[in-house]
């Protein structure tokens, strides 16, 4: 289990260092929950500037220093004033595509008699080989969902079913870029309470903790360069489809959402709301993208989906910020994850 999984379950207050590894930028924020919304009280992004021809983890090395920096300067005694304290509790780093790949593993437990659901067997599953490419590391393995006996329930432990349906996202990381990053983490904070977890599996939980009448939804990531789309039905995460060169011009983008749109028709009967995740200066000119797309055609149906363009200020109620920060969407969701979390949703790695 993560260890993070107590985290925000503390009294009163506690304190959490999040960093955000993007395709082209990095971002930190220290954050603070004492039983209301968290609170961002500081918050960073520094751009990741690749090289011709040198290694990802070189720039992601050179990055991240940089962030750190900002972060040990500006944020820690911002953290200081806030809580009495200039160290963070923790540390949570979630990574994106392209230095993390993604999969869905689904597990299912069928007995004649009914059994107990409990962590126990959870964790059996997840010891179970996760296959990874040579040269990666296994990162994060995030219960996203559970089944008991056909119905979907957040809070499985203890209950007695005679079937039940995991699903796990698996995610791992170059080796190289995770030693970068455990190295320039442990330089600056002196600590090993660090854990990695995947942005799919992140911000799913952290979409179902913000929107929790949302049954049935398509969560759209553009964040980066590369297009991810979740779909959510029955509050369950039940596929993703990924698409590649996201960036390469308006016409391409578009066609290759219809695609993978395309791909989760052919198997599932697509939901109405479409949440799109973007970076706050591409959001505008990638939703008109979406109303341009004549998306309606892949429901089979006259009414095009809903899309939701989702800002930092959705979450205004739910995350707070101090000290007019800018908006980072990213860091918000990351916030939110945390406050969210109870002992089933994650299991991701320490590094």
């Amino acid at each position: 289990m993560s260890l993070f999984g107590n985290l925000f379950h503390k009294a009163p207050a506690t304190s959490a260092l999040l960093i955000n590894i993007g395709a082209n930028s990095v971002g930190g924020a220290y954050v603070q929950e004492s039983g209301g919304p968290p609170v961002l009280l500081y918050a960073k992004r520094v751009p990741i500037e690749a090289r011709a021809g040198e290694a990802p983890e070189t720039s992601i090395s050179r990055a991240l220093p940089l962030l750190v920096a900002s972060l040990l300067n500006e944020g820690a005694p911002a953290l200081q004033r806030a809580t009495g304290s200039g160290a963070a509790e923790g540390i949570l780093v979630c990574l994106d595509a392209p230095w993390q790949t993604t999969s869905m593993r689904v597990e299912r437990i069928e007995e004649a008699r009914p059994f107990v659901f409990t962590e126990r067997l959870v964790n059996e599953k997840l010891a179970s080989a996760s296959q990874v490419p040579l040269g990666q590391v296994l990162v994060d393995e995030s219960l996203v969902g559970t089944v008991l006996n056909g119905y979907e329930t957040s809070e499985p432990y203890g209950k007695h079913a005679q079937q039940a349906i995991i699903v796990i996202l698996v995610s791992s990381v170059a080796t190289k870029i995770a030693e970068a990053i455990a190295l320039a983490l442990r330089q600056a904070y002196h600590t090993r309470q660090i854990s990695l977890i995947a942005g799919a599996s992140l911000r799913y939980q952290a979409m179902r903790a913000a929107f929790p009448l949302e049954r049935n939804f398509l969560i759209l990531d553009a964040t980066g360069p590369e297009i991810a789309i979740a779909l959510v039905r029955h509050g369950l995460l039940v596929a993703i489809r990924e698409a590649p060169d996201g960036g390469a011009g308006d016409a391409k983008w578009s066609a290759e959402v219809r695609g993978a749109l395309a791909a989760l028709a052919a198997s599932y009967p697509l939901p109405q709301v479409i949440f799109l995740l973007a970076q706050e200066g591409e959001m505008e000119r990638l939703s008109a993208v979406l109303d341009a797309a004549n998306l309606g055609t892949l429901w089979l149906s006259d009414n095009p989906p809903k899309v939701v363009a989702l800002t930092a200020q959705h979450l205004a109620g739910m995350v707070s910020v101090k000290n007019d920060l800018p908006p980072d969407l990213l860091l918000s969701l990351m916030a939110l994850y945390l406050k969210s979390l109870s002992p089933m949703p994650v299991a991701s790695r320490p590094v």
